[in-house]
């Protein structure tokens, strides 16, 4: 299958259209794995076992929201090869599963992913979805910026099939005003009270391409929205204009100043199907293209600078044959010693970042597993197209 955005793949940068088609046969090879059995939800992990012939995967644990994450991703692929992923059932099916769990699901995040999928495959039950979300969505609270960003992407897919205009300007305004300052950049939570004073001011990755992505959809939704697209437009140019010489996007950020706090965990999510799904949006929705920092994203998957320079020599990334792209490049510091020295030094003087730190923590580890959310947003990035 050629989509639009692996055509223009192809044209800007022909040598990596290989390596996106290499992804998604893996995360389709993956996917089927990581189903739990009876085929009604997803493990939270697939954990990569030393063994005498090299790797095996240990599924564990449980996720809902990456269950949720799998199915807007799986809805692209064709009704065959969807069934093939989900043991037998479409994605509209398997969505149909998630909707019927959501009275015993209480986490707004999570709800908010199963809406949205309900939104994206037209499920009928689209209204009961979205009642569930409302119940767990106090607005006299603050909440996890990614969880508002998902709640407002639900919001803005249902917007044509159900009257969700109330609160999807609510969902739109609460991210607005999150910032802080004249900061590109968005905070962990929306307000007060969720994060610890002292590192209230970082925040990660995800807390800046989920918020972009819900406001350049917001956008796209609707007669549109000059103000969430230029909110988009800035928080993607930051992100673009921080991203390392090596295409790495960072992992921390000084959401006062818009600055890097630390850079590691190098997260193969965000280089394969996080940042390009979010930038891919962006464009569709008339923003900025950024394809160029993607094609730069990309290629670090198989252009490793950390590892280059590994004791034990090079590793891949990407292993076919376990259906498995391993989760990130790391310093290996005890209990993430230099993102708390990191975050409390910026905390006390912006960009006092403690560059010691780099020469006794190398990010030389890699972290050897592997999630279903991560091929479910690897699908939705370069299998989805136009809004």
């Amino acid at each position: 299958m050629t989509t639009t955005r692996l055509a223009a793949l192809g044209h800007e940068e022909p040598t990596l259209l290989p390596l996106a088609q290499r992804l998604l046969a893996v995360a389709e090879s993956g996917l089927p794995a990581m189903l739990l059995p009876g085929g009604e939800n997803f493990a939270f992990t697939m954990a990569g076992q030393a063994s005498p012939g090299g790797w095996s995967l240990e599924r564990r644990g449980t996720s809902t929201r990456y269950a949720a994450i799998t199915a807007l991703g799986v809805r692209f692929l064709p009704e065959d090869r969807q069934r093939a992923v989900l043991a037998g059932r479409t994605a509209e099916e398997f969505t149909g599963l998630l909707v019927e769990s959501l009275p015993g699901v209480t986490n707004l995040g999570d709800a908010a992913l199963i809406a949205w999928a309900a939104a994206e495959t037209g499920h009928p039950k689209l209204s009961d979805a979205l009642a569930r979300v409302a119940e767990l969505d106090d607005d006299s609270r603050p909440q996890y910026t990614v969880e508002a960003a998902w709640v407002l992407s639900a919001l803005a897919a249902a917007r044509g099939a159900v009257d969700v205009e109330n609160r999807f300007s609510a969902a739109r305004d609460r991210l607005l005003r999150a910032r802080i300052g004249d900061s590109p950049l968005f905070p962990h939570a929306t307000g007060p009270g969720l994060v610890p004073w002292y590192r209230a001011h970082v925040s990660c990755f995800a807390d800046q391409t989920y918020p972009l992505q819900a406001l350049a959809r917001a956008h796209a939704s609707g007669d549109g929205d000059p103000e969430a697209l230029a909110a988009s437009e800035a928080c993607a140019a930051r992100i673009c204009e921080l991203q390392g010489d090596g295409g790495q996007w960072w992992w921390h950020y000084d959401a006062r100043t818009g600055g890097v706090v630390e850079g590691y965990p190098v997260y193969s999510v965000h280089q394969h199907a996080m940042a390009p799904t979010a930038l891919f949006d962006l464009a569709d929705a008339g923003g900025t293209d950024f394809g160029a920092a993607i094609r730069k994203g990309l290629r670090w998957m198989t252009e490793v600078p950390e590892l280059a320079a590994a004791p034990e020599g090079p590793e891949d990334m990407i292993l076919d044959e376990l259906g498995v792209t391993w989760r990130k490049v790391y310093r290996g510091d005890p209990k993430k010693a230099v993102r708390a020295a990191r975050g409390a030094s910026t905390r006390v003087a912006s960009g006092l970042r403690l560059k010691s730190l780099d020469r006794v923590f190398r990010p030389v580890s890699v972290d050897r597993e592997c999630r279903p959310y991560e091929f479910g947003w690897m699908l939705f990035a370069w299998l989805g197209g136009r809004i």
